[in-house]
């Protein structure tokens, strides 16, 4: 399989994808001549939208793959389920400004980060908090 090269350049070997469209990049300088101008996916037009009834879940998708050291830390199934149908939660991801924030979190370069700012929020913390207690078995009305 041959090196990816970095795209701005076009010279070094890229290490990176930028978060936003996966545009790959060798280093923080090429990064920064990237974002000069706004990348990523353009927005349909509302009657596009409309016709294929695309979902905030449908935007959100991502085809990174994702790691755990632990797979102590993976969600089972029915835990997944439950998230799923609980009414609180299906309740709450109908606010605008947690659906911006997980959005932010997906595509931040520094997720890590993103999630520790979002929890600033207290919407957001609560949301976390409802998740948490679903997933450990002590939500009362799911």
């Amino acid at each position: 399989m041959a090196p990816n090269i970095c795209k701005v350049c076009e010279q070094l070997q890229s290490k990176y994808k930028c978060p936003s469209c996966r545009i790959p990049y060798c280093s923080l300088g090429c990064f920064k001549k990237h974002k000069e101008i706004p990348c990523g996916k353009q927005p349909e037009p509302e009657k596009e939208k409309e016709k294929q009834k695309i979902t905030p879940a449908d935007e959100l998708q991502d085809e990174r793959p994702y790691y755990v050291d632990d797979s102590g830390e993976v969600l089972q199934q029915v835990q997944l389920e439950s998230v799923v149908s609980s009414r609180e939660i299906q309740d709450a991801i109908q606010n605008e400004q947690i659906q911006k924030l997980i959005y932010n979190i997906n595509f931040s370069a520094d997720a890590e980060s993103e999630m520790t700012n979002a929890m600033q929020d207290d919407s957001f913390r609560i949301f976390t908090e409802k998740i948490l207690s679903v997933v450990n078995g002590n939500a009362t009305n799911s």
